[in-house]
């Protein structure tokens, strides 16, 4: 049966082994209790957390690593933080959620107990709960939620694929534009990286209002696809590209995102800021950061690293994309058992946006290409 609820079971891909491939599993389906919501995956998108997860560790530069398994993380252990799907199981404590609901799940959980919890910054929590990340994810058929808050309804005409990559994607591209946002005023912003990350933020910078960024991309078809998304310039990356965004940023950058986070694009956005900028560091790709004290002092800099969004935030992500609609970010759908075929095109950097996982469990038919 293509139904895994029907048959009982849920279906899974895990991290067995870092490095190797994904492993089908097969476990009886979730059961709800307490506060939990068991949600029937719809769409699971893919983030570059996810090959972190893969690999098994964060590069820190001078052949520093740390590992995943110090942080938290154990294996087993099924990925997927960006996920919308439909409840089909409440807890005799769920409350504010009916069964066929589709929802989005934001993921970034905290302990619920700490002074960041109480103060609605779960997201920074010390000892965070992150579905997708330290308990389990959305590759999968099923997803046990521990508590309804962290559901957004969805209408049921919505395409989940388009949903999903909001849950973090979204969130952590917003969050970076409002920080961007308070420090620049309508002053120019520029963005490193145009991958999944950089794409949402060009379409979220326009649907804020925002003056429309420059981008930094060395790819040429992403290049291609940042003007599309709303990009004022995109440049290459090399010395003439450079060049050619600072002459597009007369007098320099108010402010900075960094969407790859290397030692390379990080002095590239410390170059781009004018004076009293703000460089925003969002990507992990890993690496040591170098920086000149009295460059930071001279030039009055500021740097702030950006981690994904706070629950808040994704309240407010929602009600604008009520308002204004999605966020139109290009989509490569992908059915659940091609998940390897998928982490190895995203690694290569052969995605153009997002690439969603569909499970054969969808209720959507005609949508996995």
């Amino acid at each position: 049966m293509t139904r895994a609820d029907r048959a009982g079971n849920a279906v899974r891909y895990r991290i067995v082994e870092c490095g190797r491939p994904l492993e089908r599993d097969e476990a009886p389906v979730p059961q709800a209790s307490g506060s939990d919501v068991i949600v029937r995956v719809l769409a699971a998108s893919i983030c570059h957390t996810d090959l972190h997860l893969h690999d098994g560790f964060f590069d820190l530069g001078r052949g520093r690593k740390v590992a995943m398994s110090e942080r938290g993380v154990t294996l087993p252990h099924t990925p997927g933080h960006e996920t919308a799907g439909e409840v089909v199981a409440l807890g005799p404590e769920a409350t504010g959620m009916a069964v066929g609901q589709r929802v989005l799940v934001y993921p970034w959980i905290g302990c619920d107990h700490c002074a960041l919890c109480a103060a609605g910054e779960g997201h920074l929590c010390a000892s965070p709960r992150f579905l997708g990340v330290f308990r389990d994810g959305g590759f999968a058929t099923h997803l046990r939620v521990p508590h309804s808050r962290y559901l957004f309804p969805l209408e049921r005409d919505v395409d989940a694929a388009q949903a999903a990559p909001l849950a973090c994607s979204g969130v952590t591209t917003y969050s970076a534009l409002t920080k961007a946002r308070r420090h620049a005023g309508d002053g120019p912003v520029a963005i490193i990286g145009a991958g999944g990350l950089g794409l949402m933020s060009l379409a979220l910078a326009a649907m804020l209002g925002m003056p429309p960024p420059v981008a930094i991309e060395p790819d040429a078809a992403r290049r291609r696809a940042a003007i599309e998304a709303g990009a004022v310039k995109a440049f290459s990356n090399d010395a003439s590209g450079v060049e050619a965004a600072h002459a597009a940023l007369p007098g320099g950058a108010a402010a900075v995102i960094d969407f790859v986070g290397t030692p390379e694009t990080v002095a590239l956005g410390v170059d781009l800021l004018r004076k009293g900028g703000k460089l925003i560091v969002v990507g992990m790709f890993g690496g040591e950061l170098v920086l000149p004290v009295p460059t930071l002092v001279l030039r009055a800099l500021s740097l702030e690293g950006s981690y994904v969004g706070s629950l808040a935030e994704m309240r407010a992500l929602m009600q604008l994309v009520a308002t204004k609609g999605f966020p139109p970010v290009p989509l490569t759908r992908v059915a659940l058992g091609d998940v390897n075929a998928a982490l190895a095109d995203m690694r290569a950097g052969r995605v153009i946006g997002r690439a969603v996982l569909q499970p054969d469990n969808s209720t959507e038919p005609g949508m996995i290409e």
